[in-house]
């Protein structure tokens, strides 16, 4: 199918990053909103940008959206709460900034039901909207820019709630169905991050009765800058390590790890036993794997979550990144790892295959010693380097794909 005519303006969607404010360190997808606002900042084309919250809807000229980058990016500092942001105690103190600034630096504000207006009052003719943070996707949304004669252009980086509804959330998946299902009927255009992927979220699109027109664009590797000094001074790095890096929650597979450290302790003396040093916030539907952490297992550390270059520095030094995924949409820190000479061993699923080829160790993630014996290896450096052999994912290459079809 031959894609739609690019428009005249873009409208990009921030409702992610807003709605992250004060709650602690990005996700992936987060990062890849982040992209999308410096690189669209670049660009010689009419830039707007969105924000739904609990107050509506803000719409931001290029100006100010210049400025929320600032903001977002910790460029500048949010400003003083508001009289109405002061209303809401709950609210983290830094949302309760963010909210006064989407106010005082805005184009324009609406209620749920006045966007129509808002956007027609402001927009040039066909804008399109993108939206790459699986965030704000109403039906609302997509029938105002519709109404504009504009094209609505989202990523979905996976359709993992709906594939397996047992690793999530309670309450959760519908509210992903619901999003899914307005994306399925309404959206121009689907940015999928891989092939396998792609072919995962079209099954669910086809069961929601319609599978949009789509393309697929590798998501960018960001080489992280190692600070060595903001890692804790009491954390001991005096002896091998391996790092696992996700929130810890089912599909991730942090029981596996658990058993291969403790069958290593039966193998390997104390003082020679590497370590396992876990980085993210605990999930949920876990409660038998935080119970083991709780436990504090011998040679395993759990650091909760890092910035950017404390985990940088973490992963120069490590053995290896391990990566034991039952399933992923893309998998950015493998990739991420591997920009900084890291290692990775990691389950061998077909999205990594595809985006890393011969970059990573694979190995069967419910094998667990097969997991061992690697590990085993690794710790003593009886291992072929596998970084080199292709090259990583480039944003440069991502938007050279994607921006063709805005």
């Amino acid at each position: 199918m031959a894609h739609p005519a690019p428009g005249k303006a873009r409208l990009l969607d921030l409702s992610r990053l807003v709605s992250r404010v004060g709650r602690g360190a990005w996700t992936g997808i987060d990062r890849v909103e982040a992209a999308y606002l410096q690189r669209l900042l670049k660009e010689d084309v009419p830039l707007f940008a969105l924000v739904g919250s609990s107050f509506g809807f803000t719409l931001f000229d290029r100006r100010g959206t210049e400025a929320l980058a600032d903001r977002l990016l910790g460029r500048a500092e949010w400003g003083e709460a508001d009289l109405v942001s002061r209303l809401f105690l709950k609210a983290h103190p830094l949302k309760r900034q963010a909210e006064a600034d989407l106010r005082r630096m805005c184009l324009g504000r609406s209620g749920r039901r006045g966007l129509p207006a808002l956007l027609k009052a402001h927009l040039p003719d066909g804008p399109t909207w993108v939206n790459v943070g699986h965030s704000n996707l109403r039906a609302s949304v997509f029938d105002a820019v519709h109404a504009l004669r504009g094209r609505a252009v989202v990523m979905v980086h996976d359709t993992i709630p709906l594939d397996h509804p047992e690793w999530q959330r309670e309450g959760t998946v519908e509210g992903f169905r619901s999003r899914m299902s307005q994306v399925a009927r309404k959206a121009d255009l689907v940015v999928h991050t891989a092939e396998a992927t792609r072919r995962m979220t079209e099954a669910q699109f086809a069961q929601l009765e319609r599978v949009p027109d789509a393309i697929v664009a590798h998501l960018g590797i960001t080489v992280r800058k190692p600070e060595p000094d903001s890692l804790s001074q009491g954390l001991r790095l005096n002896r091998p390590y391996f790092v696992v890096l996700g929130t810890i929650e089912p599909r991730k597979n942090h029981a596996l790890l658990l058993d291969v450290w403790a069958e290593l302790a039966t193998q390997i003396a104390s003082d020679e036993m590497p370590r396992l040093l876990i980085v993210g916030a605990r999930g949920w539907n876990n409660e038998e794997v935080f119970a083991r952490l709780d436990a504090r297992p011998a040679h395993v550390q759990e650091l909760g979550t890092l910035n950017d270059g404390a985990l940088a520095a973490l992963l120069t030094g490590a053995r290896a990144l391990l990566m034991p995924s039952l399933v992923e949409g893309f998998g950015l820190p493998p990739g991420e790892a591997l920009a900084l000479g890291c290692p990775v061993i990691a389950s061998d699923l077909p999205v990594y295959r595809e985006v890393f080829g011969n970059n990573l160790v694979y190995l069967d993630p419910r094998d667990m010693y097969s997991w061992v014996s690697k590990t085993r290896h690794f710790a003593r450096n009886e291992y072929e380097a596998q970084a080199g052999t292709i090259p990583l994912p480039d944003w440069d290459s991502h938007f050279n794909r994607v921006l063709k079809c805005l």
